[in-house]
């Protein structure tokens, strides 16, 4: 593995862009952890004896420890933590979390860096915010229930939706899209069901002309996501579900650059009586401890 070309490409302001605006969005938010001193000083410890192990096991050189830090200060200056973060490691922290408390709801899946909260509120049955372009890529009915792990269907239950548009592109981190384009809350009637057309997503690269894209071609990677639906979906007294839900048969479903993919997040939209297509896919949540 050669580290030496991550830091000889120009910097584009498309990725910077769509760095930036990952990186502000998540300094906007409050995060906290109760980590305590003697859990962090374990954890660094181990990550810090992972790094010395790594080093040593490859006889990392003098230039390539230099292009490294030259890289991550290339990372934090165009605002790429958050994408590299969530492409590379979120998928570990999401699996740790749903198998050590024993969870037997939905999967969930990474949230990725394009989540935007607050997205305008929709009836149980509706179409996502789309602008006329956008309607004339292929339909997509997507539906389903919310309900405890027992079946019992959750009224009032949200579901946020987000995703790309047939080019690719998410609404915030963009140019020229509409703010809440492809983005919803949807609330479940008094079944927890929901139904709601939108369009097929394209598959498409994460910002690759900058960062994190030199650093997955200096191995010869791909920066390329199948097409997935985002969603979180949360009801009060319950563990809240994010997720993506991918499509079968789909372009780079087996290769993920995020490796996010699992077989319980698969689609299999079939045509209905009117041609369109239309798929179903449920979510059971467990109760909060």
């Amino acid at each position: 593995m050669s580290f030496e070309n991550l830091s000889t490409h120009d910097g584009d302001p498309t990725a910077k862009g769509s760095g930036n605006a990952a990186t502000d969005k998540f300094k906007g938010e409050s995060v906290k952890s109760d980590t305590s001193k003697e859990r962090a000083n374990a954890i660094y410890t181990d990550l810090l004896a992972a790094i010395a192990e790594v080093a040593h096991k490859h006889q990392v050189t003098y230039d390539e420890y230099r292009v490294l830090k030259n890289w991550m200060i290339q990372v934090g200056e165009y605002g790429e933590w958050p994408l590299w973060l969530d492409v590379f490691v979120e998928h570990e922290i999401e699996e740790i979390n749903y198998n050590r408390n024993d969870y037997t709801g939905t999967k969930g899946s990474i949230e990725g860096p394009y989540y935007v909260p607050n997205s305008p509120e929709l009836p149980w049955q509706a179409e996502m915010p789309m602008r006329e372009q956008d309607k004339a890529a292929e339909s997509l009915i997507f539906k389903g229930q919310v309900t405890d792990v027992e079946g019992q269907g959750l009224n009032g239950a949200t579901i946020e939706l987000w995703h790309a548009d047939e080019e690719g592109l998410y609404a915030q981190f963009a140019p020229g899209i509409p703010e809440w384009n492809l983005r919803g809350t949807i609330r479940t009637n008094e079944n927890g069901e929901f139904e709601i057309t939108t369009l097929f997503p394209a598959p498409y690269q994460i910002p690759a002309d900058g960062p994190t894209g030199w650093f997955i071609d200096s191995y010869g990677g791909h920066p390329w996501r199948p097409a997935h639906l985002h969603l979180m979906v949360k009801h009060p007294g319950y563990r809240e579900i994010t997720t993506q839900l991918y499509f079968e048969g789909g372009e780079w479903v087996d290769n993920d650059v995020a490796t996010a993919v699992k077989p319980e997040l698969m689609l299999s939209p079939q045509p209905n009586a009117e041609g369109v297509q239309e798929v179903t896919y449920n979510f059971a949540l467990d109760k909060e401890d």
